[in-house]
């Protein structure tokens, strides 16, 4: 009853005082869905299955990273079954990996890998049609999309494992997925729900990664 009648009194409070506050609140959010990412490895989700409504909500999420000339390069297949896209993934390994290149422990990791999933997106950079743009500015664009993702998904309280294993930066899963010379396949997503998340840690000092010029 006291703010109200201070507002009442000074109404240019109100903008002041509010703007703080929020802020105050928005950067706490952000920053705690932030620290509170973590992977999680695709063998250590439960198996529950998520809402496909929030799939395209943090979909949506990775549709908003920046872009240089509005390229917008990142691009996403999405599986609802993982099961499905194990076995490919799979199958496309033992093709490659003839003879003594061929790991029937790897082959059989990869066909279960999903299994305790719930989606995985296939998270892609498909060049744009503006040369002049670097290929690492359209790869640094789709990395930024799959954060903006993966902290969604955070904020959901889903757990996600970013992967680059098996067949996935080969030209040969590019050729599968029917994208370009090229585009890059960026990492297969894992995401479901899990029962426990690792602790989050960091080596190496935050002061050792900055060199604060004045």
């Amino acid at each position: 009853m006291f703010f109200i009648i201070i507002l009442l009194l000074r109404p240019g409070l109100l903008t002041g005082t509010f703007y703080f506050l929020f802020m105050d609140t928005t950067f706490s959010t952000i920053s705690t869905i932030i620290k509170n990412r973590r992977s999680v490895k695709a063998f250590a989700m439960n198996g529950n299955k998520i809402p496909n409504g929030q799939i395209a909500a943090i979909l949506e999420l990775a549709d908003w990273a920046p872009t240089h000339g509005f390229t917008e390069p990142w691009r996403f297949i999405v599986y609802e079954n993982p099961q499905e896209f194990c076995l490919q993934h799979a199958e496309l390994y033992k093709q490659n990996s003839m003879g003594d290149n061929f790991n029937a422990t790897t082959f059989n990791n990869l066909q279960h890998q999903g299994d305790k999933a719930s989606h995985i997106i296939i998270a892609v950079m498909k060049r744009g049609n503006l040369p002049k743009i670097p290929a690492f500015e359209e790869m640094a664009a789709t990395s930024c999309a799959i954060q903006n993702l993966l902290l969604g998904a955070t904020a959901l309280n889903i757990a996600s494992f970013w992967s680059t294993g098996g067949m996935a930066l080969k030209p040969e899963m590019k050729s599968f997925l029917q994208f370009g010379e090229e585009d890059q396949v960026m990492g297969i997503l894992y995401l479901g729900y899990a029962d426990e998340y690792p602790e989050g840690k960091r080596i190496i000092p935050i002061e050792e990664k900055i060199n604060w010029v004045k």
